[in-house]
């Protein structure tokens, strides 16, 4: 897949005529499925690239968008694509690491120190390696939005130190690095679908979870959590996939134009993103729940506890993989 980096020059061009593309007889409508709400920005930004896509195509291909896990939980989003029926889906990339283990050396705790670090990353030879891996199993890589930087709510006690961290049963998405990290700060990390994680938070089934501010407001958890602290342990990316197959069956002047619609999409979604991150954690505090600032040197401690998590990495990524993005990460910080 080309990078967004690559694309963004054919958005201008192609923003500014339409193509008349005609999809083949097995493309004219294709679906999207995502288990974002509606609201969130992702889910926004599908519907400009639904409306791109009808422009650029003269209304030949023809998007219906199943947002709020309309189609299933995000698993059940990434295997429809998988086996073709959905043709796309925009997901947590943490849910593609059991495919696709490489994924996982952007996962890597505490390895971002800003959103616009985590960009000149994914949008460079690291992005287009991710791209390729997607690819061998049966994936088009459209791009790369923000699910943005996460961050620990819990219904027990505030989060300021390590030590605040242990035994606390956390929810976490069902990624090895995630779950090896919090186990390494001393959490009790379990993994489930986010379909699941309201009613267990309710129960009392986890005691917490981590997640974007925009998306802790966004499934009201702060219903049913009282504390929320900007650990900011991992930089989260959202990626969005298509079914290879079938976008290979497309008119080369069609793929151009599905592309050209994405990265306008993904443009406008992350700029939204920066601005709904804020306004989120503001919506949260306004809601009742208690914010907590991790301190530099507590900060510093976590980031020490979770160094053993990349050796781990290592191993199922790929030492040169993992070396390259730690090396970049720390050049475009």
């Amino acid at each position: 897949m080309k990078s967004i980096r690559k694309i963004l020059p054919l958005v201008g061009v192609l923003l500014g005529a339409t193509v008349a593309a005609t999809p083949t007889h097995a493309q004219e409508k294709i679906r999207i499925a995502g288990n974002f709400a509606t609201e969130h920005s992702s889910s926004v930004a599908m519907e400009l690239f639904k409306s791109e896509v009808a422009r650029l195509t003269n209304n030949q291909l023809t998007v219906d968008i199943f947002p709020a896990m309309q189609l299933g939980g995000a698993k059940e989003n990434v295997d429809g694509v998988r086996a073709g029926t959905i043709f796309m889906t925009w997901v947590g990339a943490a849910f593609l690491t059991r495919l696709v283990p490489e994924l996982e050396a952007v996962s890597l705790p505490f390895l971002f120190d800003s959103r616009e670090a985590a960009f000149k990353v994914i949008d460079g030879p690291v992005g287009d390696l991710l791209d390729e891996k997607l690819g061998a199993k049966g994936f088009v890589s459209l791009g790369w939005m923000e699910l943005g930087s996460r961050n620990v709510t819990n219904s027990k006690r505030p989060i300021k130190t390590l030590a605040d961290l242990k035994g606390l049963k956390i929810r976490l998405q069902p990624n090895e690095t995630h779950l090896a990290t919090f186990r390494a700060l001393g959490a009790n990390a379990l993994a489930m679908d986010v379909k699941e994680l309201y009613s267990a938070l309710q129960q009392g089934v986890v005691d917490g979870e981590e997640n974007p501010y925009a998306i802790i407001a966004a499934n009201r958890y702060f219903e049913v959590q009282k504390y929320v602290s900007d650990t900011g342990h991992f930089f989260d990316f959202i990626s969005i996939i298509a079914n290879k197959r079938q976008f290979d069956a497309m008119k080369p002047e069609t793929q151009k134009a599905v592309r050209a619609a994405m990265a306008a999409a993904v443009t406008q979604q992350r700029k939204a993103a920066a601005e709904a991150d804020k306004a989120a954690l503001e919506m949260l505090k306004s809601k009742g729940m208690q914010f907590d600032a991790i301190s530099p040197a507590a900060r510093a401690e976590m980031r020490e506890a979770a160094k053993s998590v990349i050796e781990a990495v290592r191993k199922r990524a790929g030492e040169e993989l993992t070396d390259r993005v730690l090396a970049e990460a720390r050049k475009s910080s």
